[in-house]
């Protein structure tokens, strides 16, 4: 009998921690969905929310003018915000799971660097006689798919720890870091400048087509990372842990790797360097719901997307009329958190 009274109250904590947890994604969804249109809205001419939701709602009948500012400049960037926040708060948590380290992310091992690389080579050499918004973009998205492919190789070794590939992340964050401020030095003042707004990262120049590119490249790579939601959370039990109950990790760390590699190239390929949010996300999630990496997985997107919504609103409100990078913003919000993760949590974990 008592067995059963247990076993009930087990069931109810666990219908309880998932209910809360659909709680949490539904307001997270409400929040975005309000940052999307705060982010329609805001801009050298503010728009009323009114006017924004009925030039979405209905755009036949919206006025000329704001259908072309809502439709054809503001709204794919709206969009983009939402695409690259998800893939970069995705990208966080797989690495952060695979690593089983909290600092884990994108940006700290060295795939933002390689991108920046990238560009700079690009804008160095003239766009290999490419047109600079393609250039820049290929050029980018191939350094730092090197990047990824220098840690695969390392993911592929036998007797190759986490810790090894971290170490190995964050030496060629500083290799990449170095040989950009040589490509800085090396270059004339007005390339520099180039390189250095590209650095900040902006989602101004987003089309239709980079964000139809990211937005595919992001949810293929979602669907196939969520297929790997219970591995990972075995994983968080720890390697051992987790062969024992039949995972391939090498198999695991490969892919999942190749998926994060994937989507941070492309995300980062058309927006710049856009820090913290690969970092910040995930660490929100977890605090919200645990580490059951069914709905950790989605809720790091979710919260990457929120974060970087909210993040192009202030950037377009700290200066009206004037072009703020949001790498700035996303790295102001990032860094208390980050020292927040060292000086806390992070020393027990690193």
């Amino acid at each position: 009998m008592s067995d059963s009274l247990a076993l009930k109250a087990a069931l109810t904590q666990h219908r309880l921690r998932e209910k809360r947890r659909w709680i949490f994604l539904a307001l997270v969804v409400v929040l975005i969905g309000i940052s999307f249109l705060f982010d329609v809205a805001t801009g050298p001419s503010l728009l009323p929310l009114k006017e924004v939701i009925q030039t979405l709602w209905s755009p036949e009948a919206a006025d000329p003018m704001n259908k072309a500012i809502v439709l054809d400049m503001r709204l794919p960037i709206a969009l983009m915000a939402l695409v690259v926040g998800a893939a970069l708060g995705l990208g966080g948590v797989q690495m952060q799971t695979l690593l089983d380290n909290p600092l884990a992310s994108p940006f700290t091992l060295g795939l933002a660097a390689a991108a920046g690389l990238g560009a700079g080579l690009a804008l160095v050499s003239g766009g290999f006689g490419l047109s600079p918004l393609i250039a820049i973009p290929v050029g980018a998205f191939v350094c730092c798919m090197l990047a990824a492919f220098l840690l695969f190789g390392l993911a592929l070794l036998k007797h190759v720890s986490s810790q090894t590939i971290i170490l190995a992340g964050i030496a060629l964050l500083f290799l990449f870091q170095s040989l950009l401020s040589l490509l800085q030095f090396l270059s004339s003042p007005e390339v520099n400048q180039q390189i250095v707004f590209w650095l900040f990262g902006s989602l101004m120049r987003t089309n239709w087509d980079s964000l139809l590119i990211t937005s595919i490249v992001t949810i293929v790579c979602a669907i196939f990372s969520y297929t790997d939601a219970w591995k990972l959370t075995c994983l968080r039990l720890g390697e051992a842990r987790a062969k024992s109950l039949g995972v391939n990790v090498t198999r695991l760390r490969l892919k999942t790797l190749i998926l994060v590699a994937l989507m941070t190239a492309t995300a980062i390929s058309f927006v710049g360097i856009i820090g913290f949010i690969g970092l910040v996300a995930p660490h929100i999630a977890r605090m919200l719901i645990g580490e059951d990496q069914r709905f950790l997985i989605p809720l790091s997107a979710l919260c990457g997307s929120c974060m970087l919504s909210i993040s192009s609103v202030i950037s377009k409100s700290i200066i009206p009329g004037a072009l703020f990078p949001i790498g700035i913003v996303t790295a102001i919000i990032g860094v208390p958190f980050f020292i927040w993760l060292i000086l806390g949590k992070g020393r027990k974990r690193v």
